[in-house]
């Protein structure tokens, strides 16, 4: 009987039972691999457009902005303009993983092994992830944030609710805690709010609804008052995050809209993390995808019509345009991220005498997956790069750097991949994945006991100040969550 995982582009389930435990075997016991239980979903094209719009989250509130990218995504993917991504994968636990039901089967394999184990390893192991998510608790609080906001909609109008909303999207970058671990409320205080709720709920009850028919349900429950929605007068100065610092200061906003902000900032947290590891993320599951597609096929397991096809995906995948093309938009995360995966395990198998210099501590020990995941466990792009970037993957990439001031009316190459420039090229290309580059705008002050005027500052980058138009509208979305006067000064940062 044929080894063959499967042949042909048809799938059916036990054929993905089948592939899923073969790279299961390989992941855990051949890489080493540590993840989250998995979880596997199929879905058609609508339902992966639908995905697109709503932050690639499994629930989600309902809001206009989502619908809109929604209708655009489906518009573009009809007239040929796009195509969809083969998966989406969500960083909970279990690690939810949506596959195209459009796939082939060779698709299917290489998406469970980049997605179900590559993102997966990373979503579990990676330091920044530990740090800033849940992901045993993030489903049930998105299940909790779709009924708020929609208990909100009934009691209080779409349009308000509404509203509230775009001010908190508007602000999302600035609603994170970038240098310090969010405030936990005390023990006294959760005893408080668990003690409102049961008030609250009690006096909602009503002995009319018992004799509702069977079947017939009652519309969620409005929202009930919080402790941590109180007026803090003696907030600490400055504070980084925006949206924490209305959500509970703020002299003009409901205790439901403190809320609403307090969910807006929760899943801007969730999502901070993975603006810092686009590249590393991408390259540890391109990296596992390549490795476990081609182990399958070197052990019998695929035959070599889904090899190519692999092949062919793959690198489609990791191509990077060059700078003169049509094609070309920065970077490809998913090439460099790679690029810079192989290139650690070859410096750790076979390095060169340029390798041993650079990389003492790494070149020749023999074990390169156990560096990867030492790796990916304890960097982000930034550091990724700055540390394992080398002479080599420079050449390959044609790297240089450009001297550029504001006040120059000319660009200059500050270094180009040579001897004197490798270390100030990876040092430059590493800042581009800083994302202290973000506009840096704190709550300066704010005149509780007089006209309740807002104080911001905005601490330039490099001299850069904001764009007018976009502060202008920004601020109007400040102006509004605040209730009063807002200003904000330019300064050095």
């Amino acid at each position: 009987m044929s080894g063959l995982l499967f042949t042909g582009s048809e799938w059916d389930f036990p054929t993905l039972d089948r592939a899923y435990a073969a790279i299961e075997k390989i992941a855990l016991e051949d890489l080493g691999l540590d993840v989250y239980p998995n979880q596997i979903e199929i879905i058609s094209s609508e339902q992966m457009l639908d995905a697109y719009s709503s932050l690639a989250m499994p629930l989600m509130y309902n809001h206009w902005s989502f619908g809109k990218l929604f209708a655009r995504e489906e518009a573009m993917y009809r007239a040929g303009y796009s195509a969809l991504a083969y998966e989406i994968v969500i960083n909970s636990s279990p690690c939810i993983s949506y596959l195209l039901e459009e796939n082939t089967m060779t698709m299917q394999a290489l998406v469970m092994a980049h997605a179900a184990f590559g993102h997966n390893h990373f979503f579990k192991n990676n330091y920044l992830f530990r740090q800033w998510t849940n992901a045993e608790s993030i489903l049930d609080y998105l299940a909790f944030a779709k009924r708020y906001v929609a208990a909100c909609e009934e009691r209080y109008g779409r349009d308000e609710v509404e509203a509230t909303l775009d001010a908190a999207h508007a602000l999302m970058d600035q609603g994170v805690f970038r240098y310090r671990r969010p405030p936990r409320p005390s023990k006294e205080r959760v005893l408080e709010k668990h003690r409102l709720r049961m008030a609250h709920e009690e006096s909602a009850y009503n002995e009319l609804w018992r004799t509702l028919p069977a079947g017939i349900e009652t519309s969620a429950a409005p929202p009930v008052p919080d402790p941590d929605d109180e007026f803090e007068p003696d907030a600490r100065l400055p504070e980084e995050n925006l949206l924490y610092f209305l959500e509970k200061n703020s002299p003009a906003l409901k205790p439901w809209q403190r809320e609403t902000l307090r969910i807006v900032r929760n899943l801007a947290q969730y999502f901070y993390p993975q603006r810092q590891l686009k590249v590393m993320n991408e390259g540890c599951a391109t990296f596992v995808h390549y490795t476990i597609m081609n182990t399958l096929y070197d052990r019998g397991l695929i035959d070599e019509g889904a090899w190519l096809e692999f092949v062919h995906s793959h690198t489609s995948v990791v191509f990077q345009p060059e700078f003169g093309d049509k094609r070309y938009y920065g970077i490809n995360p998913y090439a460099l991220g790679y690029a810079m995966m192989d290139d650690i395990k070859r410096i750790a198998e076979a390095p060169t005498d340029e390798d041993r210099e650079w990389f003492p501590g790494l070149a020749g020990s023999g074990d390169a997956f156990a560096a990867l995941r030492y790796a990916w466990a304890n960097y982000r792009d930034e550091s990724f790069i700055e540390q394992y970037l080398s002479p080599k993957l420079m050449r390959d990439f044609r790297f240089f750097s450009l001297f550029d001031k504001a006040d120059h009316g000319a660009y200059r190459v500050g270094a180009i991949h040579n001897e004197r420039g490798y270390r100030e090229v990876r040092r430059n290309l590493a800042r581009q994945y800083d994302t202290s580059g973000d506009p840096n705008i704190q709550v300066a002050g704010a005149n509780l006991k007089g006209n309740r005027t807002l104080m911001l500052e905005h601490r330039m980058n490099r001299g850069v100040p904001l764009h007018n138009g976009a502060k202008e509208m920004v601020l109007a979305h400040v102006e509004f969550l605040w209730g009063h006067d807002v200003k904000l000064e330019e300064v050095a940062g």
